[in-house]
C-alpha cells in the first residue's frame, strides 16, 4: 500500500517536467498600414457631354436676285463683316435709280407747291385771294412734303436693298459649306439659306447630371472657396490645355431621363475642339469637407457595403463600414464611416480578421512600373506586413520596392478593392 502514493507523487513529477513541450500561440501577423487623416478636396465628377458652337448664325439672301459668286472659302475662319456671296446688284440698281426719280420728282412738285403757298400768304391779307384758295395752296404745300419724305424712304429702302445684294458674314466664326450654288434664283418669296457661320471660340459643352447628384452639389458649392471648372479629356487620355467655367446650370428635371442639364463655356483659341464632338467631361463642382483618401488596395466590398480593416488602440483588428465618393489616382475618396488617426490596413488584409491581434508597421507602396530603384540602396523590400514579393519583382538587396498590395476575397477587383 506504500508503493501507490510513490507512484502517484512520480506522475505528477513527470506530468510538470513535461508541461515545457506544449505548443505556444503564434505572433500576431504584421500589417502595412497608414493613419487616416482629413482633407478638404475638390468634388470630380466624369461625365460625357457634347460640343456645341456658342453662336450659330445662318446666312440668307434678304432680296430676290440671281446668286452671281461665292467669295469665301467653305470651312474657313471669317470675320464680321466679310463679304461672303455676291448676288446680281442690276434689278436693285435699276430700283434704287426709280426712287430717286421719284424723290426728284416730288422734290420738284414740293418746290412749286411751296412757291404758290407763299404767294396766297402774302395776297391773303389785302383780300387778293379767297379762303378756300388760301387753304388749298396750303394742303397742296404739305401734300407736296410729305411726298418728298416718302421719297427719300423709298430711295433709303432701294439703297439697302442693293446693299443686301452684298450677302456678309452676322458674326464672326467658322464659315460652313456652300447651301446654293451660282445662277440659283434665291430670295423669291423666302430668305434663301447660303451657308451657316458657328462661332467656336469659346466652345459649349453640354452635358447632363443625375438629380440624386444635386444635393451633394449644392453642399460642396456652398463649402467656402469652393471652386468650379470642367476640364476636357481628349481621346489619347490627355487634358486639354484650357479649363473652362461652368457657365449654365438648369432647375428642371428631364422626366425622361430623370436629368438636370448643364453646361460650361470651353475656351478654343486654336480651334482644336469641333461642334458635336462627343467628348469625356471632368467636373469640379465645388469642394468636400473633411475626407480621407485611401488607396484603393486597402478598400473591401461584400453584399452589405464597401468596408475598411483597422488596427485599434489595443491592437486588435476592426471594421469600419465606409462610404465612397469617388476613384482617382489609385485611391478611394472616402466621406463617411472613418476617424482621423485611425491605422488603416492596406496590405496583409488576408491573414487578418475582426477582433483578432495584429501587429501595424507602416505601408509603403509599391513604385511605378518601370521605375528605377534607388542607387546604392542594400536594404531589403519594406513589405510592412511580412509578405514575400510578387512573382517578377525584384529579390531583396535590389531596390527598397514593397510588394503589390492584397485584398481579401471578397474584394471587387474591378475597383480595386
Amino acid at each position: 500500500m506504500r508503493r501507490l502514493p510513490i507512484a502517484l507523487s512520480a506522475l505528477l513529477l513527470l506530468s510538470a517536467c513535461g508541461g515545457d513541450d506544449t505548443p505556444q500561440a503564434p505572433p500576431p501577423p504584421e500589417v502595412g498600414v497608414i493613419e487616416a487623416a482629413s482633407a478638404d478636396l475638390p468634388l470630380t465628377l466624369d461625365v460625357g457631354g457634347r460640343l456645341a458652337a456658342f453662336r450659330t448664325a445662318d446666312v440668307r439672301a434678304r432680296v430676290p436676285g440671281v446668286l452671281q459668286e461665292r467669295v469665301y472659302t467653305e470651312g474657313s475662319d471669317v470675320r464680321e463683316g466679310e463679304v461672303l456671296f455676291l448676288i446680281d446688284p442690276a434689278p436693285l440698281q435699276a430700283a434704287l435709280g426709280t426712287a430717286q426719280a421719284s424723290l426728284a420728282q416730288a422734290q420738284a412738285n414740293h418746290a412749286n407747291a411751296r412757291a404758290n403757298a407763299d404767294r396766297a400768304r402774302k395776297l391773303a391779307p389785302q383780300n387778293y385771294v379767297s379762303a378756300a384758295d388760301l387753304d388749298n395752296a396750303l394742303a397742296a404745300e404739305r401734300s407736296a412734303a410729305a411726298a418728298v419724305q416718302a421719297g427719300r424712304a423709298a430711295v433709303d429702302s432701294a439703297r439697302i436693298n442693293l446693299g443686301y445684294a452684298t450677302v456678309r458674314a452676322p458674326i464672326s466664326g467658322r464659315a460652313g459649306r456652300q447651301r446654293v450654288t451660282e445662277g440659283a434664283l434665291v430670295g423669291q418669296g423666302e430668305a434663301t439659306l447660303l451657308t451657316t457661320v458657328d462661332q467656336i471660340d469659346p466652345l459649349y459643352a453640354n452635358f447632363s447630371l443625375g438629380v440624386g447628384e444635386l444635393a451633394r452639389i449644392r453642399e460642396a458649392q456652398s463649402a467656402p472657396g469652393a471652386e468650379s471648372s470642367v476640364e476636357v479629356v481628349l481621346p489619347d487620355g490627355s487634358v486639354y490645355a484650357h479649363a473652362g467655367t461652368l457657365d449654365f446650370s438648369g432647375d428642371i428635371v428631364d422626366p425622361a431621363t430623370g436629368a438636370i442639364s448643364m453646361r460650361a463655356r470651353i475656351p478654343n483659341p486654336d480651334g482644336q475642339l469641333l461642334p458635336g464632338t462627343y467628348v469625356s467631361l471632368r467636373a469640379q463642382l465645388g469642394e468636400l469637407q473633411d475626407v480621407f483618401a485611401i488607396p484603393q488596395a486597402a478598400v473591401q466590398r461584400d453584399a452589405k457595403s464597401a468596408y475598411l480593416m483597422v488596427v485599434g488602440e489595443d491592437g486588435n483588428v476592426a471594421r469600419r463600414d465606409v462610404t465612397l465618393e469617388r476613384a482617382e489616382a489609385g485611391r478611394w475618396i472616402v466621406s463617411g464611416g472613418l476617424a482621423g488617426g485611425e491605422q488603416v490596413i492596406v496590405s496583409g488584409l488576408q491573414k487578418v480578421k475582426a477582433d483578432a491581434p495584429a501587429k501595424a508597421v507602416p505601408w509603403t507602396p509599391a513604385p511605378a512600373p518601370g521605375s528605377a530603384p534607388a542607387s546604392g540602396s542594400a536594404q531589403a523590400p519594406a513589405t510592412g506586413a511580412g509578405e514575400t514579393p510578387a512573382p517578377g519583382t525584384a529579390p531583396a538587396g535590389d531596390a527598397p520596392d514593397a510588394p503589390p498590395a492584397e485584398n481579401d476575397a471578397g474584394a471587387d477587383p474591378a475597383t480595386g478593392g
